[in-house]
């Protein structure tokens, strides 16, 4: 199920120029959810590292209603994930790509060394 949840999120979070909580509630998700939601993602955001998010979370709304503490959950769990992911990312193809640059210099440079050699 949790699958599921991520691929609407994503599918939501790429959307146009609807924000995410109109398109959950177009889709016929409780308001109370989709606000969850939306205050969960960007909680998420903030917490996985981005600067732009912000916490929100309505604690005594949380606590007395199910439907806005189930989108919180989702949408911090899932918004965290992609920025953790795409953090990743960014670091790998700033710094990995370097190293296997390197590392292919080497090789090629020590190839070099052994074919004159013969």
């Amino acid at each position: 199920m949790s699958r599921c949840w991520l691929g609407l999120s994503i599918a939501l979070l790429l959307a146009g120029c609807q924000s995410t909580h109109e398109q959950m509630v177009n889709q016929g998700y409780p308001p109370a959810y989709a606000d969850g939601f939306q205050d969960g993602c960007s909680s998420g955001r903030q917490a996985a590292g981005l600067m732009v998010g912000d916490f929100r979370k309505d604690v005594p709304r949380y606590l007395h209603n199910r439907q806005y503490e189930s989108g919180w959950d989702d949408g911090f769990r899932q918004c965290q994930a992609m920025q953790s992911s795409e953090d990743l990312r960014d670091y790998r193809e700033r710094f990995w790509d370097e190293r296997d640059r390197e590392w292919q210099q080497e090789k090629d440079q020590g190839a070099a060394r052994a074919y004159r050699r013969k």
